[in-house]
């Protein structure tokens, strides 16, 4: 059993990661602050309601990663074996809005972290970054070797700061870090705002919904199952410093993921067309030879598959909602 620090470990993509970190027999130890664009406290603690009297395996702290007196608990009170380090301000138009917020969280909060680490002597952490890093890079589809440089959104930017900030500590202090790059995560539980959980609802309620663009933008889904996957493939392969692309490597557009979407719901969706958005992508399009041959990673789930299961729990979820 290691003793597993996961920051951002109440959120969409930390809770899934949580539970197969327990499933494996490790305890997890979750620090999180319960914020997020949209999501309230009620939310993130449903995530975690399945693992929170699991003491022997979990202990939730609440704290942010900005502040070292929160952050440095789990250090001081437990003997932490690995960190996964998924805390953040994430989504590209909030970033627009508010840089100085992501900076500071995903920037400072990173900084903080690696100094831990450092400090303590704990050698293990797996960063995850964002596929936004590639920016509308046209050398598709992206590897790990593909520029990095220019970024579309503070968000991005401040994703390819961390991964830098990861390597500076590596080379100082001698940690082994893998940067994953995770390309448009979904499934049960992710945030309301993104594409496919917004669509999906308002296309079961009649409402209408809002494309940005023509709808010919393609993205690389990738189902939340596989991305779990690579990040537990990463803490039995970390050695070094290393980053590697997580993703479905099969990117369908917008156009196409609601016809897929309607298709399951047995509803036609009401589409207003409405201009591109400052700081998004034109495509998403990840090569992943580089983590099948080093990690053995494959994903398993397309996205055929992936929005059934997600439509799924979704009305199971609002029909339990309409019972209680």
């Amino acid at each position: 059993m290691k003793n597993i620090l996961c920051t951002g470990g109440a959120g969409f993509i930390g809770s899934h990661l949580s539970e197969r970190l327990i499933k494996e027999g490790h305890r997890v130890i979750c620090l999180d602050d319960f914020s997020g664009l949209e999501v309230s406290y009620d939310h993130k603690w449903s995530n975690i309601s399945d693992m929170i009297d699991n003491a022997k395996q979990y202990r939730l702290i609440q704290g942010d990663i900005r502040e070292k007196e929160y952050l440095k608990i789990p250090f001081e009170q437990e003997k932490i074996d690995i960190v996964f380090h998924l805390a953040a301000k994430t989504g590209v138009r909030p970033s627009v809005q508010d840089p100085i917020l992501h900076c500071k969280v995903n920037i400072i909060g990173t900084i903080n972290l690696l100094q831990l680490c450092a400090r303590y002597n704990v050698k293990n952490l797996i960063f995850v970054s964002s596929s936004s890093v590639y920016g509308n890079n046209l050398h598709v589809p992206f590897s790990e070797e593909t520029k990095a440089d220019s970024p579309l959104s503070p968000y991005a930017a401040t994703k390819k700061a961390g991964e830098n900030m990861c390597y500076v500590y590596h080379k100082l202090y001698g940690l082994d870090i893998i940067c994953i790059r995770p390309f448009t995560v979904y499934g049960p539980r992710q945030r309301k705002e993104m594409a496919i959980s917004s669509f999906v609802k308002k296309i079961y309620n009649g409402e209408k919904i809002t494309i940005f663009g023509n709808g010919l933008n393609r993205r690389d889904y990738t189902y939340v199952d596989d991305v779990v996957e690579g990040l537990i493939l990463a803490l039995k392969y970390n050695k070094g410093y290393e980053v590697y692309n997580i993703a479905s490597s099969n990117p369908i557009s917008l156009s196409t993921l609601i016809f897929l979407i309607e298709e399951r719901l047995h509803k036609k969706a009401e589409i207003d067309y409405s201009p591109m958005q400052p700081g998004e992508a034109d495509h998403t399009y990840a090569d992943i030879t580089k983590a099948t041959m080093n990690l053995g990673y494959l994903p398993k789930v397309s996205i055929e598959e992936g929005l059934t299961r997600y439509i799924d729990w979704y009305l199971n979820k609002e029909l339990k909602i309409l019972k209680d």
